[in-house]
């Protein structure tokens, strides 16, 4: 993990409640992270794992009555967690851009690339319109838009999905934003323009030295894109380490079952590899390990304790079969 002084993010023991009729649902629960500047974090787990909800405790957009119940999360220097949101509105788009799965939803149909991307960066930058144009303009061309002169006056229909993910990419950018979270971000895009997106979030993070935090599923763009990769199961960080290490030699028995579900390149297989079983409700997380009734290895031990992670060459895992434990 970066040390505290050189991370951009910092989120330190994070757990996220949910208060109910029920009683309250944790959809995060002691989650540690930290992103230095120009590096690419992959967050990855199935559906409801906590990924997303991960980004929005980040950016403060937590859903009422959700609220973080402990942690800290720390941008830079600075803690951020405990700020009204009039000041997190002033955070958004200045010193953390987001970039969204859909491109529709996050563009205004109403108004052309060209006046959304100015009134982001006059708002945040404080620029002239003149300044704020020639902004836009230099921001469509480094995300590869082709004669951005002429389509920084082109409304969001006249362009094509990866175009208008390319645009929302130049939106997240506009402010030079310390951090980037990218939530599914090639998800409604086909195969080959999925690659471009990645390859060009990579460049421009490694260019501007921007920490992005990328939420995914998807395992081919974690290998393509990320430098470092966290698993969340059941809302808790079972795995974290560099994108090599997990892919070649994962430690945890789900982030195992993760890979092994991926098809290799050019095999035939009559069926493709499964985890078992399904991720537990919130509100109906099993004792110990989460992942414990779905395993193949769990032990008795697994059942009754929780694991917290625990170092593992240059990463670490939450399973008590690792670091010399047992189970």
């Amino acid at each position: 993990m970066a040390e505290a002084q050189q991370a951009v993010l910092e989120v330190r023991s994070l757990k996220v409640e949910f208060p109910g009729r029920r009683g309250v649902a944790t959809a995060l629960s002691d989650v540690s992270l930290s992103i230095s500047p120009g590096e690419i974090l992959g967050v990855v787990g199935e559906s409801g794992a906590g990924k997303s909800m991960t980004g929005l405790a980040i950016q403060g957009l937590l859903e009422r009555p959700g609220h973080i119940a402990e942690g800290e999360i720390w941008l830079a220097d600075r803690r951020i967690d405990n700020l009204g949101d009039s000041e997190m509105e002033k955070i958004r788009g200045r010193e953390i851009g987001a970039i969204f799965q859909d491109p529709l939803t996050s563009l205004n149909p109403l108004f052309t690339v060209g006046a959304q991307l100015t009134e982001t960066i006059r708002q945040h930058l404080g620029m002239s319109k003149a300044e704020a144009r020639a902004r836009a303009i230099s921001l469509l061309k480094d995300v590869g838009i082709p004669s951005p002169e002429e389509r920084v006056n082109q409304y969001p229909h006249q362009f094509s999905g990866g175009m208008r993910q390319r645009v929302v990419i130049a939106l997240a950018l506009a402010a030079s934003p310390k951090l980037i979270i990218a939530d599914e971000p090639t998800t409604a895009l086909d195969v080959s323009i999925q690659a471009q997106i990645t390859s060009l979030l990579r460049k421009l993070c490694k260019e501007k030295g921007t920490a992005v935090m990328l939420v995914t599923h998807d395992m081919g763009v974690i290998a393509e894109t990320a430098d470092r990769v966290a698993v969340l199961y059941a809302g808790r960080l079972i795995e974290i380490g560099p994108v090599e290490q997990l892919l070649r030699a994962p430690q945890h028995p789900y982030t195992r079952g993760l890979m092994a579900s991926i098809p290799a390149l050019g095999a035939r297989v009559e069926r493709l590899n499964q985890i078992d079983g399904s991720m537990p409700r919130l509100d109906a997380i099993p004792p110990g390990c989460a992942f414990n009734p779905r395993c193949k290895e769990a032990g008795p031990r697994c059942i009754r304790e929780q694991p917290g992670l625990m170092p593992d060459g240059t990463g670490a895992s939450a399973c008590w079969l690792n670091a010399g434990g047992t189970a």
